[in-house]
């Protein structure tokens, strides 16, 4: 009897050092991955009917939990449902903070930047790789909506140009039509802060959306810009055997190549690339293209409707580590130029 009495409580003693090791072990599963010294802050996508299982394993393949298995039972236990969207998770956090971050469904914005002289194809390949919208072919389809060109009373065939670049904050999976409204109100809103476009017609901001599109993608130095203005206003308001002269833009025909045909961004602009039969190449066709070719910003907008008083018709680059252009009258002075010249 005495002899059973000690197995008993022995037997006892190893249940409750199991049980305590288990809760301990428990606990820990539970816990923080790291200290918070250690921690690493991630953005977590959660697709809507995605699995608490799933989930569970993602978090644990990128380090924010311990185990997936305790993330997956404790959530089980509590009765815990998660909600889809994007959140930012930290290692530090234990399982219980996750899952409550994770069935609040307060998602984070996503902050976008873009930059300027980005094409609305460019943008919307960010956007997909942000989370914004859920595909840029569909973003880039909405951008030719006829309605809701129509809306912002815009009289090219897409919002090429009118989609300011800046920095957005966006909800995650947003329609591609949200995103367009918000970039689209904050180019007129810019527009309002420039007098010269106060009284201008839908019609007369489009040719300079479509001009201050290309000096957008010419120029690098600001004070430049109202410069390539001057010369590509001095060639439109010339005429030269009864047509008027080229702009001769190697960004219309880069826009071309990447935009239009879906190739590479070329390293340099061929000879054969500047006889490309399209309306946007401004070697083959005078004046300016039927569409923008960049989202310009304000530099860019201002210099097309306030451009510099010169006689300009040339440019080219002298410095390329500078940015850094020679501006000439004729022909002649444009091929001759080597040095960083502005005349006065």
């Amino acid at each position: 009897m005495k002899v059973f009495n000690k197995i008993l409580i022995v037997f006892f003693v190893l249940l409750l050092v199991v049980a305590v090791a288990g809760f301990f072990t428990v606990k820990k599963l539970l816990g923080p991955a790291t200290t918070t010294a250690d921690s690493i802050s991630m953005r977590v996508k959660v697709p809507s009917g995605t699995s608490v299982s799933a989930v569970g394993k993602s978090l644990k393949e990128d380090g924010l939990i311990l185990s997936s298995d305790a993330f997956y039972y404790y959530a089980k236990f509590k009765k815990i449902g998660i909600k889809s969207g994007v959140y930012t998770i930290t290692s530090d956090m234990s399982v219980a903070e996750i899952l409550s971050v994770l069935e609040s469904g307060k998602q984070d914005f996503i902050a976008v930047s873009i930059p300027e002289g980005y094409t609305l194809r460019q943008m919307a390949v960010l956007f997909e790789e942000h989370g914004v919208v859920l595909s840029s072919d569909e973003f880039v389809s909405e951008c030719y909506n006829k309605k809701l060109l129509d809306e912002y009373k815009i009289p090219g065939q897409s919002f090429e140009g009118y989609l300011f670049p800046d920095t957005y904050y966006f909800d995650p999976e947003t329609k591609p039509d949200k995103v367009i409204r918000a970039m689209a109100d904050n180019f007129f809103e810019k527009l309002d802060s420039i007098p010269e476009f106060a009284d201008k017609t839908a019609d007369e901001i489009f040719y300079y959306v479509r001009l201050a599109s290309i000096i957008e993608r010419e120029y690098r130095v600001a004070d430049e810009a109202p410069l390539i203005s001057s010369v590509f206003t001095n060639r439109l308001n010339t005429r030269q055997n009864g047509h008027t002269m080229g702009l001769y833009s190697c960004a219309t025909v880069v826009y071309i190549i990447t935009d239009i045909l879906g190739k590479p961004h070329p390293d340099v602009v061929t000879k054969a690339d500047t006889q490309i039969d399209n309306p946007y190449n401004t070697y083959k066709y005078e004046g300016l293209p039927p569409g923008a070719i960049s989202n310009p910003g304000l530099i860019a907008l201002n210099a097309a409707i306030k451009p510099a008083k010169t006689k300009y018709k040339y440019f080219r680059v002298i410095d390329e580590q500078a940015g850094r252009h020679a501006f000439s009258e004729n022909l002649e002075e444009h091929n001759t130029a080597t040095t960083y010249s502005v005349k006065k």
